[in-house]
């Protein structure tokens, strides 16, 4: 038996707006615009057959998810291990400003160093260690019945490059925009990809 999985990103918050980095440590709500996007993914999602829905701890996705909540009438579960990689050190940061930092680390990452943390926060396989595990566990909780998981940009890179079988070195090669959706099928221990970064929805 198959199980339908959706992923979207949460919507737009200042942060992004600025391109300041908002690891796991910055717990930032909404803008007006990352509210229009939530309602765009709910005008877009509330009448696909979705059974269970859950989000991370973080307010952005918490708000994002929320219109689809109410209009579905589905509870929606917080887990922190869905949430955003821990950019410790950098968090909160213009990444103009940590540029050279960044491209070093992601260089290393690319290279296959994906056990390589950044300072003071996660490596990608301890975020995908702790984000898989909790997916996989609500997937052989709820085979069969389709899930949709409320989470955020660099997470869904980890995960998705490596169910996918890029491997977690090219997690760049996975596009993700706020409000984007992902529609996978797992079945016999596999993931496949219906669409990624899907984002006609949020056109005017």
């Amino acid at each position: 038996m198959s199980t339908t999985i959706y992923l979207v990103r949460h919507g737009e918050t200042d942060f992004n707006r600025l391109k300041k980095l908002q690891g796991r440590g910055i717990d930032a709500s909404l803008n007006d615009t990352g509210r229009g996007q939530a309602e765009k993914v709910a005008d877009y999602l509330e009448s696909d057959p979705i059974r269970h829905l859950y989000n991370s701890s973080l307010k952005r996705t918490i708000e994002t998810l929320h219109p689809l909540k109410n209009r579905t009438g589905l509870p929606a579960y917080s887990d922190k291990d869905l949430d955003e990689m821990d950019f410790g050190d950098f968090e909160g940061r213009l990444m103009e400003d940590i540029q050279n930092d960044l491209i070093r680390i992601q260089n290393s990452w690319k290279s296959g160093d994906v056990e390589l943390a950044i300072p003071g926060g996660e490596s990608p396989v301890e975020v995908f260690e702790r984000a898989n595990q909790t997916v996989r566990e609500q997937i052989d909780t709820h085979t069969g019945e389709p899930l949709l998981f409320m989470l955020h940009g660099r997470l869904i890179r980890i995960l998705l490059s490596s169910w996918l079988g890029y491997g977690l070195q090219n997690m760049h090669q996975i596009e993700h925009k706020n409000g984007a959706i992902y529609k996978l099928e797992f079945k016999n221990g596999q993931f496949e990809s219906h669409y990624l970064n899907y984002t006609e929805h949020l056109r005017e």
